[in-house]
């Protein structure tokens, strides 16, 4: 009995080999899934090349957007070290009125630099501008004030001491940033939930287009899925060329997305060099962040393949009604 019960199982050598047997022809069916995909996308170069640009662009839109905001937020922070307070003496106040100032916030601990300017220098700055040197060759007498520059100490109140510096006998206006800068960071904040919604509306377009192109491609070959069907074809196995088809579809949209976010900052970089060196100042754009370039390369291919995915779906239960 135990001769006859052995001879039925199968050698032992025989197991793995039948388990590299499945994982052969499971990488097989996707392999040849991933190329049929491709070989359809090249079957119709313009159709394809109309939903891939669709979808680029839907996907370029908030990817620049996020961009911008990211650099204007770059920007706001190289501004935001600098917290110098710039204090403008009344005009009839004299080198001892301002250096009298000048001691009285050296003794401050809330301040840890104190810095004065002469009414010459102040001249001197603003003829070295080109756009105003003509308009003060003009003047006959220095209408500048005397001006204390001073740099509070990491972590103070600026604003509160903004205020209490403008009260100061003999200063005529504290100028200091904080508050325009504090506008310009609700704005910037505005602008990127106003960023995410759009882009969580152009997603659905673009979910829309790959979706509504899967399904023409589906339509298409309705015959030839319900054969297979017909034939035992699981739904997993009916669903994977066109997954693959969404998801080729998604990483073309995804490169020339990319390749239109590289060309609008391409377009914009002597543009903005331009403008901030009119600022006299040195910001330059960044380059493409390499992760947020490979998510929105992923979030592209996901996109493809869940409009895929839905669409063979839909497909599927309409056919299970119909039978």
């Amino acid at each position: 009995m135990s001769t006859s019960t052995a001879s039925k199982r199968p050698p032992a050598a025989s197991r793995p080999s039948r388990g590299r047997g499945r994982i052969a022809a499971w990488r097989d069916a996707h392999l040849y899934s991933l190329i049929s995909s491709f070989g359809r996308i090249a079957a119709r170069p313009w159709g394809t090349l109309l939903s891939v640009g669709v979808m680029a662009i839907a996907l370029a839109l908030p990817f620049c957007l996020g961009l911008l905001l990211d650099e204007v937020g770059r920007f706001s922070g190289e501004l935001r070290d600098s917290r110098e307070l710039a204090l403008f003496l009344e005009v009839e106040q004299d080198a001892a009125s301002a250096e009298a100032l000048a001691e009285t916030l050296r003794a401050d601990p809330r301040i840890q630099q104190v810095e004065l300017r002469t009414p010459e220098q102040g001249l001197a700055e603003l003829r070295s501008t080109p756009d105003l040197a003509g308009a003060l060759a003009a003047l006959e007498h220095n209408p500048l004030p005397w001006v204390v520059l001073a740099m509070p100490v990491a972590g103070t109140d600026e604003t509160a001491l903004a205020d209490e510096l403008a009260g100061h006998d003999g200063i005529d206006l504290v100028q200091h940033d904080d508050r325009w800068r504090q506008r310009l960071e609700a704005w910037i904040g505005f602008g990127r939930r106003f960023g995410a919604v759009v882009a969580v509306l152009l997603a659905l377009g673009a979910l829309l287009v790959v979706g509504n192109t899967v399904r023409l491609d589906v339509q298409g070959r309705a015959d030839e899925i319900a054969t297979v069907r017909l034939l035992g074809a699981t739904d997993g196995f009916v669903r994977r060329p066109f997954l693959y088809l969404g998801a080729c579809y998604g990483a073309l949209a995804g490169l020339l997305a990319l390749l239109l976010a590289a060309l609008v900052r391409l377009a914009l970089q002597a543009p903005v060099a331009t403008l901030i060196a009119s600022y006299q100042g040195d910001f330059v754009l960044a380059s493409l962040p390499l992760p947020d370039a490979a998510g929105l390369w992923l979030g592209a291919v996901a996109l493809g393949w869940l409009g895929a995915f839905l669409a063979v779906g839909h497909h599927l239960r309409h056919a299970e009604g119909t039978e």
